[in-house]
């Protein structure tokens, strides 16, 4: 089994201006998605919108700076993920096309595994 990070993007915006029934409908259909898939799924969180975030940059100089907003200005911004375990990428793009997006899609990304003993 390979472990696959599926990372949920979508508008903000429009998911705002849905109203509260969206949310409540979205918050049911990751449920589903969480029952149907629960063996797969080693973990995943939703995000705070991008307002929220905070930035850090390095320079070339080795200098950092810290600011306000997102890494990147974009309409579709992430905003969750989930980590599931997968025989290969097929299989966690089968399991990826479950994912609520009304306004968005996701993004199946291999995660690496790195040697950290040395």
């Amino acid at each position: 089994m390979a472990q696959y990070l599926v990372l949920i993007y979508g508008d903000e915006n429009a998911v705002g201006a849905a109203g509260p029934e969206l949310w409540q409908q979205l918050h049911k259909e990751h449920v589903e998605f969480g029952r149907t898939h629960e063996r797969a799924i080693a973990g995943g969180n939703a995000l705070e919108p991008t307002a929220t975030a905070t930035s850090i940059r390095r320079s070339d100089d080795g200098s950092q700076t810290v600011t306000d907003g997102p890494f990147a200005e974009t309409k579709e911004a992430l905003g969750g993920y989930y980590l599931i375990d997968a025989k290969d990428l097929d299989e966690a793009i089968a399991i990826a096309k479950d994912v609520p997006t009304p306004f968005g899609g996701v993004e199946v990304r291999p995660v690496q595994v790195l040697d950290m003993s040395s």
